[in-house]
């Protein structure tokens, strides 16, 4: 477990910004992560136009996703606003940690594009780490394969100066990282009740994939403690990367 006054910061507590972006997706098990370790975290709801602090007062930030694509940006201004303010953090090398469009977003900052993909994934799915990722410590601890928790229909491709660390079947680009910049197009912060949640909020998409909101509930359910448990690992991980001065 990360500690909130870890060595590498000389004895200086951890900062968290979130930054939420729509109003059913919080960040489930990350904010759990952070009130359990006593981590100092603010949140800023984007979509309510609420102002963003300056970034200089945080150690990280964590985006949220939302419904909206992040090539639609232009329609949103909260979204061009976000998109500005993660610029300028993303440049000045703060540790940035997106979360599906979140991840999209950051795609977008380092230069990479955002699309649709050849079929929405909801439910669970098996993803499996790349040779990168294996030799990443930010994956440190995880499993070759594992199950993660999706609920999206675009992709990002893999910035230039990026390494791909995760893949999957349907949808080849699940995560990457680029010194400080993590990208992660799944949920692991997502538990079976917030999966029920998004099955109600956005039930017409169901169809896109033959699938009822009690299956998807389901399959959380059944893959949820071992989410869980790499929630937890991905973040002990990032916030090592974050407080690390040696990395880029």
């Amino acid at each position: 477990m990360v500690d909130p006054t870890h060595p590498s910061t000389g004895g200086v507590r951890v900062k968290v910004l979130m930054i939420q972006n729509c109003d059913i997706e919080g960040f489930g098990l990350y904010e759990q992560y952070l009130v359990d370790h006593g981590i100092d975290h603010s949140l800023v709801r984007a979509d309510l136009d609420e102002l963003f602090p300056p970034h200089e007062e945080f150690d990280a930030i964590l985006i949220g996703g939302t419904p909206i694509s992040a090539y639609a940006a232009q329609e949103y201004p909260f979204l061009l606003a976000e998109r500005e303010f993660l610029r300028q953090a993303v440049f000045d090398g703060k540790a940035c940690l997106g979360t599906c469009c979140g991840a999209q977003i950051l795609a977008q900052i380092l230069g990479a594009e955002v699309h649709r993909c050849k079929q929405m994934e909801i439910g669970a799915y098996r993803v499996r780490l790349t040779g990168a990722g294996r030799r990443d410590a930010l994956l440190q601890d995880f499993p070759h394969h594992f199950p993660v928790f999706h609920w999206h229909g675009d992709t990002f491709s893999v910035p230039e100066a990026a390494e791909l660390l995760v893949e999957g079947e349907v949808c080849r680009n699940q995560m990457f990282r680029q010194g400080k910049v993590v990208g992660v197009q799944f949920h692991l912060e997502a538990t079976s009740i917030e999966a029920g949640v998004w099955a109600d909020a956005y039930r017409d998409e169901l169809v896109s994939v033959g699938k009822t909101s009690e299956e998807v509930v389901r399959e959380c359910q059944e893959y949820e403690l071992e989410m869980e448990r790499m929630a937890m690992c991905l973040l002990d991980n990032f916030f090592e990367l974050a407080l690390d001065t040696a990395t880029g």
